[in-house]
């Protein structure tokens, strides 16, 4: 656990106790890929890593680098267990491994180039795009957003696991994704047509609130499924019900991983500015920086809670799908079907899309007494410092 630092282990620990888990059957990648797809007979499949130097795949010369740990599992479990038998009992075709360039950023546009184990230069739109029907692709840096484009103008399906780690295996992938699914529409039904979202925050002892607008609009859930013939792709870990919210306003605090901890006004739906709070101020100048440059990279473009029951693993896309969490996001929200894409920043290099989990292993310092929605002039209790609220508990039958 090595994304945790030693203060927050007790936390961590104590969270992951509360969560009560179910027992977790042993990975099974052919169970994880006909669940997920269904695949019909003869389609082709791709894995996709990306590296520092993507000439690295050649003769998988990457497996020599210990810090590639993704890149190593993606090859190890996925790469191996499809060339061993998963790819035959499915009936896919292909199972080829391909990389590109790092991008330096969450869900940044891909490079136009990819190389095989060959030490082959290869187009994605050319070579790649068009020759396969599913991608799976495992990275450092979320490429989500940029495979969803993709996906709409080539027809493939497929799912990022940006972050995979033994815990993400054993747990988040291993799980029964039909209940997962059930799980998330549950929620979703449940949050649909909110008029808008409350969160209080407590920091220091001092009160912070934030108020996203959703306008009573549909709520949308990433629960894995990426079936038939519609161009999808998905996160997995999944489990999460999410909103691109049309407006915000208020503060939240914002924890950096080094501990840095600032309040960020937002105004008119976008993140203004920060001030510090304690920690790094360099850091919260270059934030600001970023705003003033191009204020698009404060867009607040999501509002997500985690619907499963599952240990925290370190990575946000295991992370913030437990239930009893919840994030923001600022930047990128087209591929959550919002407006803002890579054309809507000053700088490409600016269209990120940025999750902000809040946990209480991964934000300590942060109290959350409430989260609230209000719907046609009801007001419902969500979460209660991290834990289900009411209306939570009553939608899927927990005991107070």
């Amino acid at each position: 656990m090595e994304h945790f630092l030693p203060k927050d282990l007790f936390l961590f620990f104590t969270f992951a106790v509360s969560q009560d888990l179910p027992p977790f059957p042993p990975f099974d990648l052919s169970r994880l890929l006909r669940t997920i797809f269904a695949p019909r007979r003869g389609e082709r499949i791709a894995l996709l890593i990306d590296l520092p130097d993507p000439q690295q795949v050649r003769d998988h010369a990457f497996l020599g680098d210990p810090g590639r740990p993704v890149q190593r599992l993606a090859h190890e479990v996925f790469f191996e267990g499809l060339r061993k038998g998963v790819r035959e009992e499915l009936g896919l075709a292909g199972g080829d491994l391909f990389a590109y360039a790092e991008t330096g950023g969450s869900n940044l546009d891909l490079p136009q180039e990819a190389f095989d184990v060959a030490g082959n230069r290869l187009l994605f739109d050319r070579d790649l795009y068009p020759r396969f029907d599913i991608f799976l692709c495992f990275s450092r840096f979320s490429a989500t957003a940029p495979l969803t484009a993709k996906a709409k103008v080539f027809g493939f399906r497929g799912a990022t696991m940006h972050g995979l780690n033994r815990t993400i295996l054993a747990t988040g992938l291993s799980v029964d994704y039909e209940e997962v699914s059930r799980q998330a529409e549950i929620l979703r039904s449940g949050l649909s047509g909110a008029d808008h979202f409350r969160i209080d925050y407590r920091i220091d002892g001092r009160p912070l609130s934030l108020t996203l607008e959703t306008g009573g609009m549909e709520a949308q859930k990433s629960h894995g499924i990426c079936r038939g013939e519609q161009p999808d792709i998905v996160n997995l870990p999944a489990g999460e019900v999410y909103f691109v919210p049309k407006g915000a306003e208020g503060d939240f605090p914002l924890r950096f991983e080094e501990g840095t901890i600032a309040i960020v006004r937002v105004s008119g739906g976008r993140a203004q500015a920060a001030r510090l709070l304690h920690g790094d101020s360099a850091r919260i100048t270059l934030y600001n920086r970023r705003l003033a440059e191009d204020p698009a990279a404060g867009e607040v473009g999501e509002l997500g809670f985690g619907t499963q029951s599952l240990p925290p693993a370190g990575p946000d896309i295991q992370d913030e799908k437990i239930l009893g969490t919840f994030h923001i996001a600022t930047g990128r929200s087209d591929h959550l079907g919002g407006p803002l894409g890579p054309s809507g920043f000053r700088d490409p290099r600016n269209a990120t899309h940025d999750d902000i989990l809040f946990a209480p292993f991964k934000t300590p310092d942060i109290q959350v007494p409430q989260v609230r929605m209000e719907r046609n002039g009801e007001t419902q209790i969500l979460l209660e410092d991290y834990r289900l609220g009411p209306y939570f508990r009553k939608l899927l039958g927990r005991a107070e």
